[in-house]
Order: structure tokens, then sequence, then C-alpha cells
């Protein structure tokens, strides 16, 4: 009497196999393309909308003045307008090619730091010559007139907004005479 052995699990082929495993393959792969194609949400309401930014606070009519001597300081102006429900304070600046920046006020012909600034609702704030300003230290060679730098202002809370600034050259109609200011002279 002969006796055959049976195998308890079902012969797959490695023609099967292979199959099976190239399916998963491409389905894989298809999947991974189409989630490269569709962005997350967040994702794609920031480049509807823009860079993302302070709600309710807006910045406007930017520009960044060099110094007429290299080595000095340049100033940087622009308006704050807070549209917001609530108070905000801007308790920081930064400028795009600067070793730092501060907030100054000129007051009696004297310039004094500004650590922060309250902005009320429905509030408009100008920093312009011979008012609130921004000083900017250490400007690095590749600041150039005609060019473009990026302001960053940050809140209290952490929030920041970040602004275009347009890069001039001192005197004629965008710049102001820091060389009168106290401190400030050649």
């Amino acid at each position: 009497m002969k006796f055959a052995l049976k195998s308890a699990r079902p012969f797959v082929s490695a023609r099967t196999i292979s199959l099976v495993g190239a399916s998963t393959l491409v389905l894989a792969v298809g999947a991974c393309q189409q989630a490269d194609k569709a962005p997350a949400p967040q994702e794609s309401a920031a480049a509807d909308n823009g860079p993302s930014a302070k709600p309710g606070i807006s910045a406007s009519d930017g520009h960044f003045v060099l110094p007429v001597v290299a080595g000095r300081p340049g100033a940087v102006y622009f308006t704050v307008r807070n549209d917001g429900a609530a108070p905000v304070k801007l308790v920081g600046v930064h400028i795009e090619g600067a070793e730092s920046a501060q907030m100054h006020r000129t007051d009696g012909g004297s310039m004094v730091a500004v650590d922060s600034l309250d902005i009320a609702p429905g509030a408009q704030v100008e920093f312009r010559q011979g008012g609130l300003h921004v000083m900017a230290f250490g400007i690095e060679d590749s600041v150039k007139a005609s060019g473009m730098a990026e302001l960053t202002l940050t809140f209290s809370d952490g929030d920041k907004l970040s602004m275009p600034l347009r890069v001039e050259t001192m005197g004629g109609d965008a710049g102001g005479d820091h060389g009168a200011m106290p401190g400030m002279g050649s």
C-alpha cells in the first residue's frame, strides 16, 4: 500500500506571489503619488490667503532707508493697523539683512528706545521720520537700494507678522536726515 503525503497548505505558485506583490506595489506607489498631489487643507488655505499672519493686524507702506555712510544704522518706516477686537502689544522687530533692529521714538529732538508698543483695536500707528521708527544696525552688504528686504513684527503673545520692505537710499522723497539727530551724525 502506498501512501501519498498531502500538505495542509494549499499550493501557491511563484507566479501568483509575483502578481500579488506587483499589484500591492502599484497600489502603494499610486497612493503615495495621490497624496503628493493633494495638499493638506491648511497648506491650501495658506496658499490661497497668502502667508499666515496675526489675525486682525495688517502692515503696509514699508521701506528700509539705507544710511549715506556705510556702517551707520538705517531706518525703517511703515504703518501697522489693528482691526482686531482686542488690543495687541508689539514687542519686537526683525529686519532681514540687519544684525539687529530696535524700535525708537524721536522725542524732543532725541531718540529714545521703545521696548513695546500697545496698539488699541481700530488704531493705526505710523512709523515715520521724526516719530516712531525702527533702527537697523549692522546692515549686510547684500542689502542694496532698489532691492527688497523683509520686516517681521513680533507681538507679546508670540504671533508674528511679516511684510516686504522697499530698500531705498537716504535723501530725496524717502529718507530723512538722521545726521540731525543726537548720536546719528557723522
